[in-house]
């Protein structure tokens, strides 16, 4: 798993919510959420980060370090 992919896992496990909540809460398909996490989609686009780590409360830093 990629770093951006075990982080944004990380991050919405410890934030308690479901692959589906954070597709929402950062407006962005669930299917976007799978993929990153599963590492079928490596290269996440700015825009896409900015918007999972606004919905997770992190920074994109956090999310790919």
């Amino acid at each position: 798993m990629t770093t951006i992919g075990k982080n944004i896992k990380k991050y919405r496990e410890k934030a308690q919510i479901s692959q589906d909540k954070l597709s929402k809460l950062a407006d962005i398909s669930a299917n976007t959420v799978a993929k990153l996490e599963l590492e079928e989609s490596s290269n996440p686009t700015i825009e896409t980060l900015q918007k999972i780590a606004k919905a997770l409360n992190v920074t994109i830093d956090d999310l790919i370090k």
